[in-house]
């Protein structure tokens, strides 16, 4: 089973009351390690620019890059130490769609593929009409809402902005049809604002709230899964797109969303207690 993860590479900053750190970034970097640490396939469609990045990746053998004129540049603040469900967000908003014809290139030399997951940073990473060619595929594809919905605020300096959420036009050619989406809960009242999960074409809808956990909205039924508790939080950057690999994973071995949902809370849990992505604890 090869799995298909499409997404931009990042350049992070991370900021805490007593640390500054540099480091790669981006969901599809920490989705990747996931999947290297559980043995399955997979290839990841990164587009970027700078080219210091790579050294980053887990893997070189299963990194397709597209070099683009831009990087996504992040920066992430947790004011409070004890409290990294909160988290300031600034970002460069950098322009670097990933075009059909660019992914008709790449995607050609694949010889087997399973299943899609497109992760938008911003609303200008994946075109509708990029979207709609990876939907000819007839596999299953999962998205992160999150970057749909992004937009820049406020100015903090020469190159980045704070980040407010508002409703995409084009989100619902885009959702439907989709397997599976995630988000997290002031997320879902954008895009499900009248509280109806079955307004669009999607078979799950994925909703993270960080340490109060997570529910899963799947066949008409919605599954709570609890946050696994932790004693020692290091590094909150990633775990939600830890959470959702680690679902995934699970979910396309298992028909059961609600295991899915409990093992990805497990990985994201283990996630936290180590700086940087995701590394087994066994």
């Amino acid at each position: 089973m090869t799995i298909v993860v499409i997404g931009p590479l990042t350049q992070d900053q991370i900021i805490t009351s007593n640390s500054k750190t540099s480091a790669a970034g981006g969901a599809s970097y920490f989705q990747s390690f996931v999947f290297e640490e559980f043995n399955m396939d997979y290839v990841a469609v990164a587009n970027f620019n700078n080219l210091d990045l790579i050294k980053d990746f887990p893997n070189l053998g299963n990194l397709i890059p597209i070099v683009g004129d831009d990087t996504h540049y992040f920066i992430n603040e947790y004011p409070e130490n004890d409290n990294l469900d909160i988290r300031k967000q600034y970002t460069n908003f950098a322009d670097i769609p990933l075009l059909k014809n660019q992914l008709e290139f790449v995607l050609d030399d694949i010889f087997e593929i399973d299943a899609f997951i497109l992760n938008p940073l911003n609303r200008n990473d994946f075109p509708v009409e990029t979207v709609d060619y990876l939907k000819t595929f007839n596999v299953p594809i999962y998205l992160s809402v999150q970057g749909f919905l992004r937009l820049p605020d406020e100015k903090i300096d020469d190159k980045n902005y704070s980040i407010k959420l508002e409703m995409y036009n084009d989100l619902e050619d885009i959702l439907n049809g989709v397997t599976g989406i995630f988000l997290d809960e002031s997320e879902a009242k954008i895009v499900f604002d009248d509280g109806n999960y079955n307004k669009y074409d999607i078979d799950e809808i994925v909703i993270t709230n960080g340490s109060d956990g997570s529910r899963i909205i799947s066949n008409g039924d919605e599954i709570k899964i609890e946050a696994v508790e932790v004693d020692n939080i290091m590094d909150a950057t990633g775990c939600g797109d830890t959470y959702m690999a680690a679902y995934i994973l699970k979910r396309l071995l298992l028909d059961s969303p609600k295991e899915a949902g409990e093992f990805a809370s497990l990985i994201a849990s283990e996630k936290l207690m180590s700086f940087g992505p995701y590394k087994s604890l066994i």
